[in-house]
C-alpha cells in the first residue's frame, strides 16, 4: 500500500513549499484585513497554488515512496485541507506517466505510481531551486506603493 505519512523529506518541502503561500497569505492579509472577503479570496488562492504544483507535490511526495491515485487524493487533503477531484489526480498521474516522470505498475487491482530516473532528476531540480522560487513570489507578490 502507498504511502501518505509525514517523513523528514515531506515535511522539508513543505516547509519550502509552505513558504511560498504562507508568504502570499500575510500579504493578502496585510492588504485587505481578516474579514469573510478576504477569507474568500484566501481560500481561493490556496485552492489555486495547490493545483498549480500539484504535479511537483505528487512528485516531492513520491520520492518517499509509490503511491496510487487515492493516495494522492489523501495526502492532498490531510496535507492541504483540500479535497481534489479523482479526474484531476488521475489525468495528472497520466501525464506525469506520459511524460517519463514516473512509472505505473499493477498491485491488487489498483495502479501504484513510483518516479524513474526522469521524476528524480526533475524533483531535485525543482528543490535546489527553492531560493529562486521565493525570490520570485515575493516580488510577484509585492506590495507596490
Amino acid at each position: 500500500m502507498g504511502h501518505v505519512g509525514y517523513s523528514d523529506l515531506d515535511l522539508d518541502f513543505c516547509s519550502e513549499f509552505g513558504y511560498l503561500y504562507k508568504h502570499s497569505f500575510r500579504i493578502e492579509k496585510f492588504i485587505f484585513g481578516e474579514d469573510l472577503e478576504t477569507s474568500v479570496v484566501l481560500k481561493k488562492m490556496h485552492r489555486r497554488i495547490i493545483k498549480n504544483f500539484l504535479d511537483v507535490l505528487v512528485l516531492a511526495e513520491l520520492r518517499n515512496g509509490p503511491l496510487s491515485g487515492y493516495d494522492v487524493i489523501a495526502f492532498i487533503h490531510n496535507k492541504f485541507r483540500l479535497l481534489v477531484s479523482s479526474g484531476t489526480v488521475y489525468s495528472l498521474l497520466y501525464s506525469l506517466e506520459r511524460d517519463g516522470l514516473i512509472a505505473g505498475s499493477w498491485s491488487q487491482r489498483k495502479r501504484i505510481y513510483k518516479l524513474t530516473e526522469k521524476g528524480e532528476e526533475t524533483i531535485k531540480a525543482v528543490m535546489n531551486a527553492n531560493d529562486k522560487i521565493q525570490y520570485l513570489m515575493t516580488s510577484l507578490l509585492k506590495v507596490q506603493r
